[in-house]
């Protein structure tokens, strides 16, 4: 295909050579040779359309540059004018005496169109286009050209040493480089061509000043001379043509001349001439209103007519709240866009190797029944969940993560996940469309129902249709939806994974929201005791018992007593544990009592002879025989769960030195369990003793 057209375009592009060789040959011609006067006619009308053409593609280009060739084009559109200037003169003198159409009916036409008969009326509206082109237009472009190509090639330096840079860094490439450096240099030879081609317009418009008055002058002298006309009746017939032929030389001038001032005036802008106009001027919708509020006060004004103000008042409002409309409207399109973006952004982020890297902190994820069954609930399930990020944060005095919602095929389809940092730490099958009475057996005997257990207590329950919610409810049966079922079970989870949940970017945030001088107090401590990841240690310890943290300013204060004296963190958090006393003795009592379980003489004798000390008698190691561990458990076990099917709170006291090692055990099987000591019983709180452990 390329062979076949290669020649062909090589034939057209010498045609086109051939043919402006030609053109530019006949131009010259024009300029010795005699032509009729319907020649003449043609290339006055050539001369018309070509400069209408120029002034279209000027309007419509998007910068100067894409009409590099415009000097050219200009320096033919000049010459075509003056050759039909001398064409035209040379059939004015010679055969002007013979009537109006004697140099061509286009002459002719424009002598009775813009005359009306009265040569005075052409010779005014000669001088007047003379003077717009000549005064405003011409000089108006001229000054713009020159300034253009001085700044222009001022500039070219710089320029190049941007690009040299840009390549340089890796910013651009080569190719890109080449591209822009072309560019560059045509920039620089359109303004210096425009600078020279401006002179051509000036000299136009001059010469056609000297032309038609050599007419009028010569005409007139050739009539009287030659042909015998009077005086009156040669300076009618000659001036008129002349005039005529004026006017056909000056509009095309004139024309052009706007063209070439439109081109060099659009400087930097990108864009057609409209598309630049109205942009920039309906950028500002308040200066239309104004403009149309100060037009209709000039209607109203006395002398003046009404109608022209009042419409164009109209118009300018009109106008003014159709570009506000077309703002909303392009504003509303844009933001569709930017979130059309975001979403493709987050799908590509969501398809990336760097996003599978990313491990989000809560997870709960669906199996596709459970997803389908919860995803109508959305709003909801997130509603209820910023509940429980909102009740964490008051008890425990920091916010959890965001819980990400997500949905796995990998999942059996009736079960959902509970994952932290992505390690699955429970799972539950999820009987879709019942709901978990929490009552014995008995009670629900004579209604359909499936013994399960509770996932986030491991308590008995039933199981039941959803139907049947209403009748659990006169039987004042608690009972737990699907959704219900499903954030409990992740509150337990994530109280019993506090301490993963408070991170250090966490624990800063906490530090920074203080008041300034706890802030000064964090940072004394950070820095000359201990560090941001030890005191988060000391943090995340109390949280592991279910020790809110809320009271920071006093959990800092109670750090900087001992921290100069004292390096474990184990013994920072016991005395951090007896300073917070009130508050820890506060959270576990109801109505003022506190319910304790005591450890048994046998068993605090047992843990205090397995405590491993140092030369200084700190506690350094815990060693128990295996056996009475499993004991221990045993008899703990028994007794912990007797009271606790009584639904009362309580705690189990210890001594301060066995408390770490009682709750390490008891954590695994009772891990809501709070374990205190005898020395973080509150002052003035009423203790009730339930039993004893052994």
């Amino acid at each position: 295909m390329s062979l076949a057209t290669s020649p062909a375009k090589s034939a057209a592009t010498k045609r086109s050579d051939i043919g402006l060789a030609i053109g530019v040959a006949m131009i010259l011609v024009i300029l010795f040779l005699p032509i009729p006067s319907f020649m003449i006619d043609m290339g006055l009308a050539l001369s018309l359309a070509f400069s209408i053409l120029i002034l279209l593609v000027a309007l419509w280009i998007d910068r100067p540059l894409d009409f590099s060739a415009f000097p050219t084009v200009l320096l033919i559109a000049t010459m075509l004018r003056l050759s039909l200037n001398i064409a035209t003169t040379r059939v004015i003198l010679s055969e002007g005496h013979e009537g109006s159409n004697a140099a061509g009916h286009v002459i002719g036409g424009f002598a009775k169109f813009v005359m009306n008969g009265d040569f005075l009326i052409g010779v005014v509206v000669f001088l007047i286009l003379v003077v717009v082109n000549f005064i405003v237009i011409t000089k108006g472009a001229t000054r713009i050209a020159e300034v253009g190509a001085r700044f222009t090639l001022d500039a070219i330096p710089g320029k190049q040493m941007s690009i040299d840079a840009d390549l340089g860094a890796g910013i651009i490439t080569e190719k890109e480089a080449q591209i822009r450096r072309r560019e560059l240099e045509e920039e620089s030879s359109f303004f210096g061509s425009m600078d020279g081609a401006s002179k051509f317009v000036r000299g136009d418009a001059v010469a056609g000043l000297i032309i038609t008055a050599v007419n009028v002058f010569g005409g007139i002298a050739i009539g009287y001379t030659r042909h015998g006309m009077n005086f009156g009746e040669a300076a009618d017939v000659f001036v008129k043509l002349s005039v005529g032929d004026g006017l056909v030389s000056q509009i095309p001038a004139l024309i052009t001349s706007l063209a070439a001032g439109l081109l060099v005036s659009k400087g930097g802008t990108r864009g057609s001439a409209d598309v630049i106009l109205f942009k920039q001027l309906g950028a500002h919708p308040r200066a239309l209103y104004v403009g149309g509020g100060l037009l209709a006060v000039l209607a109203f004004m006395p002398g003046l007519p009404f109608m022209p103000f009042i419409i164009l008042a109209g118009i300018f409002g009109g106008a003014a709240l159709r570009i506000q409309q077309a703002t909303r409207e392009r504003e509303v399109e844009q933001q569709n866009e930017r979130e059309a973006e975001l979403a493709e952004q987050q799908q590509a982020d969501d398809r990336s190797l760097k996003n599978s890297l990313t491990v989000s902190e809560i997870e709960v994820v669906m199996g596709k029944q459970v997803s389908v069954a919860l995803v109508p609930q959305n709003e909801e399930l997130t509603f209820r969940m910023s509940r429980i990020r909102k009740k964490f944060a008051s008890e425990y005095g920091f916010v959890i993560p965001e819980v990400a919602i997500k949905d796995d095929l990998t999942v059996p389809p009736n079960h959902y996940q509970i994952r932290v940092f992505g390690t699955v730490l429970a799972s539950y099958e999820l009987r879709i469309g019942e709901v978990l009475a929490l009552c014995p057996e008995e009670a629900v005997s004579d209604l359909p129902f499936t013994k399960v257990r509770e996932p986030a207590f491991g308590m008995d329950a039933m199981s039941m249709p959803g139907h049947l919610t209403d009748e659990l409810k006169r039987r004042r049966i608690s009972t737990a939806d699907n959704v219900s079922v499903l954030l409990t079970h992740l509150s337990e989870v994530v109280r019993n994974n506090l301490p993963q949940l408070l991170s250090y970017k966490a624990v800063r945030h906490l530090i920074d929201r203080l008041e300034p001088e706890y802030r000064k107090l964090a940072d004394d401590i950070c820095t000359n005791h201990l560090s941001y990841p030890g005191l988060q240690a000391i943090l995340k310890m109390l949280l592991a018992d279910r020790v809110s943290i809320r009271n920071l300013n006093l959990i800092l204060e109670a750090v900087a007593e001992v921290a100069p004296h004292m390096r474990r963190t184990e013994k920072l958090v016991e005395h951090v544990r007896m300073r917070i006393s009130q508050q820890i003795c506060g959270d576990l009592s109801k109505n003022g009592v506190l319910n304790v379980l005591r450890l048994g003489t046998q068993w605090d004798i047992l843990f205090q002879e397995s405590l491993r000390r140092d030369n200084n008698g700190e506690v350094r190691d815990f060693d128990m025989n295996p056996a009475a561990l499993e004991k221990f458990a045993d008899d703990s076990s028994t007794v912990i769960k007797q009271h606790a099917q009584s639904g009362v709170p309580f705690a189990l006291l210890t001594s301060a030195e066995t408390r770490p090692y009682v709750r390490m055990i008891l954590e695994r099987l009772h891990p809501s369990l709070p374990v205190i000591a005898h020395s973080e019983l509150a002052r003035g709180m009423q203790v009730k003793l339930l039993g004893s452990i052994g």
